[in-house]
This record gives structure tokens, sequence and C-alpha cells, in this order.
């Protein structure tokens, strides 16, 4: 089992820059995908962002493209999400989630670990 814990949550102006961290730990080996979703208000969850550990290219949701990036270090046990160029409409609860192995998918049906979310709140 796989324990994920979240940080880096607040609130920000419009045009600032968070920084979120998820650190696994637990059952952790082998290669995966972290993913980052977010859930804003009466809407429902979405797939911010993601990248397979075993190496390949991060993908991203068209609505953050070119302003947040996904990372990850400590032996891949962290992953980031670097958010600048933030906008009102980035505010929701934050979320990173684990899918074993390579997941081409934002479907969070195999994504079968996740944090307990973070708030961010983006102010015009």
């Amino acid at each position: 089992h796989v324990q994920l814990v979240e940080s880096g949550g607040g609130s920000v102006q419009a045009g600032g820059s968070l920084k979120l961290s998820c650190s696994a730990s637990g059952d952790t080996y082998g290669s995966k995908t972290l993913g980052w979703f977010r859930q804003a208000p009466g809407k429902e969850r979405e797939g911010v962002a993601r990248v397979y550990t075993g190496g390949s290219s991060p993908d991203y949701a068209d609505s953050v493209k070119g302003r947040f990036a996904i990372s990850t270090a400590n032996a891949k046990n962290t992953a980031y999400l670097q958010m600048n160029s933030l906008k009102p409409e980035d505010t929701a609860v934050y979320y990173c989630a684990i899918c074993d192995g390579i997941c081409y998918t934002f479907s969070q049906s195999v994504y079968n670990n996740w944090s307990q979310g973070t708030q961010v709140t983006v102010s015009s």
C-alpha cells in the first residue's frame, strides 16, 4: 500500500505561482505514473498533469499547458507541480495520485492511491 502526503497549497493573486509537492511512502517500488488532479467547487475532478517515472515526457491538460510543470525527485518518490501564471479558474482542491505502471490516461479509475488534497485559491 502506498501513502501520499501532499503539501504546498495556499492563496495567491492571479499571475502568481505556487509549487505543490507529493511524497509517497510504503510500497513505492517499480515504475509508475504520477498524476495531479484538481476539483473546483461544483465541478468534477479533472486531470491536470501526469508523468511516467520510467521515463517519458509529461502530459498536461490543455488548460494548464505552458503554465504548469510536473517533475519528480527522491528516486521518483516525490512529485512536484510548479504552477505559474495562475488564474482564478485554477482555484480548486488539488490531489496527487499513482497509477501502477505506465498509464496514458487521466481516467481516475486506474489511479489507485490518492493524497488528501490541498486547497489552491487564486484571487483576481
